[in-house]
């Protein structure tokens, strides 16, 4: 999961950075900053809404678990110890025939990201001005 979403966040961390303009590195340079100063002062601000945005959408994802890898590996000897929220749902609601409490059981999953995802960017907006809306 890690080295998905490894290569992701590096595309988008350093589009960001591309977009700096090279000109407050300049100034920068100019004023006697050391790399650390300008990495500090210049290129954390200048991606501070990325990083902002990156961290409300991660929020939204940590009650989320990939089925697909679980999935592989689940048999019933592990059920007891293997045994996520997607699986659980797979293996009672659509194995058992049981549609309406895989809906609610995904729906239910789905309102707590919600909220969750509300509740970060009202926190995020109080800290800095960059948020979702």
């Amino acid at each position: 999961y890690i080295w998905k979403d490894v290569g992701w966040g590096s595309i988008l961390y350093l589009a960001s950075i591309s977009g700096i303009s090279p000109e407050l590195y300049e100034a920068a340079r100019v004023d006697g900053a050391n790399r650390f100063r300008r990495i500090w002062h210049v290129t954390i601000p200048g991606i501070i809404p990325v990083i902002t945005i990156m961290f409300i959408l991660a929020i939204g994802k940590i009650i989320k678990d990939n089925f697909t890898q679980v999935f592989n590996l689940y048999n019933p000897a592990v059920y007891t110890t293997g045994d996520v929220i997607a699986t659980y749902v797979y293996r009672n609601g659509i194995g058992g025939f049981k549609f309406s409490f895989a809906t609610a059981a995904n729906l239910f999953q789905n309102v707590i990201a919600f909220f969750l995802v509300i509740g970060t960017n009202m926190i995020t907006k109080r800290i800095n001005e960059y948020g979702l809306f």
